[in-house]
């Protein structure tokens, strides 16, 4: 598998929030892959936008790699519990971003079982199979992402995301992004993507 290169990710952010559905997000823990098929993203819009990290241009430490050319893991830690991963779009100095915010697994069961559940797959229930990483902060826990992974190099690291085949028989739903009430009007932007239907190919 080939990783997307940079001008994929010099895109607007809506553009690449929905192009990377059902892309396929790589973590290189030693020598094992983990690999999910991505179903959910959210797109942030960067300083215009009262929902984005960057709104009004706030450059901190820790919204310093959002300013840098698309194609950047963007990791930032919220409500003391959670890691949030996020790709870096856009050109050099419009600090935008996709959050990644589901995928379903598709190779390396067991390690993303045991990073989520503390367990096997084969000893997971129906539930927990379903719950594995719906959810941005469940995913990066099934895959060891931490703050220890932001800023790193998407097209070139132990974090990438290549292309992926998802059959014909799928619908891309958009809707308002999610838990972001105090962001006004921009709370209802249709911002959040799900892919739905999947038709799995073999990798």
């Amino acid at each position: 598998m080939c990783p997307l290169g940079r001008d994929f990710y010099l895109q607007d952010a809506e553009t690449v929030a929905r192009q990377l559905l059902g892309k396929l997000l790589v973590r290189k823990v030693g020598y094992e892959q983990l690999i999910l098929r991505i179903t959910e993203t959210e797109a942030y819009l960067g300083i215009d936008d009262p929902a984005c990290h960057s709104y009004k241009n706030r450059k901190t430490a820790r919204t310093a790699i959002m300013y840098n050319p698309g194609g950047y893991s963007y990791v930032y830690f919220i409500y003391g519990m959670y890691n949030m991963l996020n790709a870096v779009t856009g050109r050099e100095g419009d600090p935008c971003a996709v959050l990644i915010r589901a995928g379903r697994p598709v190779v390396g069961m067991d390690a993303i079982s045991r990073g989520r559940f503390g367990k096997p797959w084969k000893e997971l229930t129906p539930l927990q199979r379903r719950a594995l990483s719906d959810g941005p902060g469940k995913l990066c826990k099934a895959l060891n992402i931490s703050r220890e992974q932001n800023g790193l190099d998407l097209t070139a690291s132990e974090l990438t995301i290549c292309e992926g085949e998802v059959g014909s028989a799928f619908r891309i739903e958009a809707g308002p992004r999610i838990g972001i009430d105090y962001a006004g009007e921009a709370a209802n932007w249709p911002l959040n993507f799900k892919l739905r239907d999947i038709v799995e190919s073999p990798l």
